[in-house]
């Protein structure tokens, strides 16, 4: 028998109830809360996009590495603001604005229905441009695009039906120099994900041939639960999160999860479904389960303050899990996954499989504007691996290819890891 079918036989006898409560509140977009619909005064309108502006220029840490001129923009839409009629056009406007950052973790508080969906919790498709086309990389587990049958190592051809080289620049906004990498990465993702009243279409070759498809990002089946819980094979534990990290009743539900998984032999923790980030004061008291003294676990710096300071994790609760761990990542793991997942690599607590992550850089800032009310929100905070790695530059140790749908080869590295710790 393979190891993928004695795992598929022993996981329904070894699954432990489900180990949470409570709904997750699905963060797709931006925000569920809808945009004001009342029309201000042109003045008005003028002052909050002034704000924004001026909050952005002296908060967002990661302009001197940008490929724009910030005051450009500034002079290219500000003249637009006159001719905005109602709340929704000048959130687009806003949104406009904030792109030029080319930063998929900069975002406003606010969607409209035609606003872009945010990368990574609004889209199912992960790509890149190399050797003069562009492949998927990675499929989204449970999402639409996996339902029609896109696959890692698939070439895009179209993009809403027209070729990528063009769809890309035409994307990339009006101040960004059209030659910068990074910007046409970003564009690209921003495409894949399309927009929340739009489906995508692509044109791609397949093994079998070119086929066009049509799908609606971010529809991925999502659980009510903050994580299950389960055994595999018997003795190996294993949590997956369910985009969760901003709740404070996860902590709770960990907490019944190790009570639950006390006796097995190394514990998985599946960091995959964690797109939409969360707060330190949640993942701090997941980690200090794990560790038996206070450890370091990550950096963080605000440049333009002169601050640098190394935030730590206290041991916590009434015993420590001490046996091995095995943390999988991938271009789903975002934000606070994306630190859970380098702060337990950097206390050597665990070891980590997948591929790279979200890269969404930094801790945010928020910012609400005086008339509208929405909030503007960038990185403010550069955060960096303990051993100074830049967040959003951390490649896991073990580096996992991922595998054509239904496949879970991350998963399988991770519990044949766990059986040499033995």
């Amino acid at each position: 028998m393979t190891r993928s079918a004695r795992h598929s036989n022993m996981r329904r006898p070894g699954t432990l109830p489900v180990l949470a409560a409570g709904l997750l509140a699905a963060l797709v977009g931006a925000a569920s809360c809808q945009a004001q619909k009342a029309a201000l005064s042109s003045s008005n309108y003028v002052e909050d996009f002034g704000s924004a502006w001026t909050f952005i220029r002296d908060n967002y840490t990661y302009l001197d590495e940008k490929a724009v001129d910030l005051a450009r923009v500034r002079d290219l839409l500000r003249p637009r603001v006159a001719e905005v009629r109602d709340t929704d056009e000048f959130i687009s406007l806003l949104e406009e604005l904030i792109e030029h950052l080319y930063d998929h973790h900069a975002h406003l508080g606010v969607n409209t229905a035609t606003s872009p969906r945010l990368v990574p919790t609004g889209a199912d498709l992960w790509a890149v441009h190399r050797d003069g086309h562009t492949f998927i990389t990675q499929v989204r587990s449970g999402s639409d695009a996996e339902r029609v049958g896109l696959q890692p190592g698939m070439v895009i051809v179209t993009i809403d039906g027209r070729p990528v080289r063009e769809a890309v620049a035409d994307r990339l906004p009006q101040g960004v120099d059209p030659k910068n990498a990074a910007a046409r990465d970003w564009a690209l993702r921003a495409l894949l994900a399309g927009r929340h009243n739009a489906n995508v279409e692509l044109e791609v070759l397949a093994e079998s041939g070119p086929r066009t498809v049509a799908f609606q990002p971010g529809m991925t089946n999502r659980s009510e639960t903050a994580l299950a819980a389960t055994l595999l094979d018997g003795h190996i534990g294993y949590v997956r999160i369910h985009n969760s990290l901003g709740q404070r009743s996860l902590v709770r539900e960990w907490d019944a999860a190790l009570r639950a998984l006390r006796q097995t032999d190394g514990l998985i923790l599946d960091l995959r479904d964690t797109p939409s980030g969360g707060d330190t004061i949640v993942a701090r008291p997941l980690l200090g389960r794990l560790v038996v003294e206070a450890r370091p676990y990550q950096r963080h710096e605000i440049p333009a303050e002169g601050r640098t300071w190394v935030e730590s994790v206290e041991p916590r609760g009434p015993f420590t899990y001490d046996e091995p761990v095995a943390v999988l990542v991938g271009r789903w793991t975002g934000s606070m996954g994306e630190g859970v997942a380098i702060g337990l690599d950097g206390m050597g607590r665990a070891t980590v499989f997948g591929t790279a992550m979200a890269g969404l850089r930094g801790a945010l800032r928020g910012h609400s504007l005086q008339h509208t009310g929405i909030q503007v929100r960038v990185p403010a905070e550069r955060l960096y691996h303990v051993d100074g790695t830049p967040r959003e530059a951390f490649v896991p140790p073990m580096l996992v290819k991922p595998g054509a749908s239904g496949e879970d080869v991350v998963l399988e590295a991770a519990l044949q890891w766990l059986e040499m710790q033995r």
